[in-house]
């Protein structure tokens, strides 16, 4: 008689190969909802927070960033241009639409310090970390 060993997590992961090589069959960044939402990478430093998004097919002046009570907001629309509506389409696999995307900050910021740049569809954002009050030592009296 032969005994087999029965692993548990090896099943589980040969499962999750096998849904992960289905899913990988469709083209990146295919979205159910059919809605546009740039695609956004925030990285930090000891000074600063840096937001990157892929934004193409925008001017600068269809985007609008906002930072209220450490919240930061990205908006913008994605249209349609008018030479593309007057033709016949045979295929679209662009997404256009509005979209408004929000992160919430886990540092206090510097907001005079914001800074953003928009070029080749990539937007960039840097947001000043605001300098950390030190805490003076301060003697409890016990009542």
């Amino acid at each position: 008689m032969t005994l087999i060993k029965f692993e548990r997590l090896r099943d589980f992961e040969n499962l999750g190969n096998k849904v992960h090589r289905f899913f990988g069959e469709f083209p990146s960044g295919f979205d159910y909802n059919n809605n546009f939402s740039p695609k956004i990478d925030i990285s930090e430093d000891e000074k600063n927070i840096y937001f990157e998004a892929e934004i193409p097919g925008l001017k600068k002046e269809d985007i609008n960033i906002t930072l209220e009570d450490n919240i930061l907001t990205v908006k913008g629309e994605k249209k349609i241009s008018d030479d593309k509506k007057q033709k016949t389409s045979l295929r679209n696999e662009r997404i256009y639409g509005s979209f408004t995307r929000s992160f919430t900050l886990h540092e206090e910021i510097n907001p005079d310090a914001a800074n953003a740049e928009f070029e080749n569809g990539i937007l960039k954002i840097i947001l000043e970390k605001a300098a950390h009050k030190t805490a003076k030592e301060r003697q409890i009296q016990i009542k």
